[in-house]
């Protein structure tokens, strides 16, 4: 049986976990992964945005011919993907090479003192 606190809500809070998160490996851990992140998110959305409005209210430049029947939309469209792809193995590589080795030390620790 479950023998942690319940807090107002009915959630259960083990006290390693309270503890685990004030610390300041866990919030070194939380600063790398959102100093990755979230520029990262914001650099992606706005590129998205900008082919959004492109070829809502630039039809002409998008139109325009790069290679035969290949415009400039199928150029930014099929870039979508490719950054998309990019981002994720960037992501992947930065998580193995920062992240986990943090999150790993993190959790030892916490199942040592269980």
């Amino acid at each position: 049986m479950d023998t942690a606190p319940v807090d107002e809500q009915g959630k259960r809070h083990h006290p390693h976990y309270v503890e685990v998160q004030g610390s300041p490996e866990f919030g070194e851990l939380r600063r790398a992964h959102r100093s990755f992140a979230f520029p990262l998110t914001v650099a992606f959305v706005s590129w998205y945005l900008l082919y959004v409005l492109l070829s809502n209210y630039a039809g002409d430049f998008m139109g325009s011919k790069v290679v035969g029947n290949i415009n400039i939309a199928l150029v930014f469209g099929l870039a979508q993907f490719v950054t998309t792809f990019l981002i994720a193995w960037w992501y992947a590589r930065h998580a193995a090479e920062k992240l986990d080795p943090r999150a790993l030390a993190i959790k030892s620790r916490l199942e040592e003192g269980e």
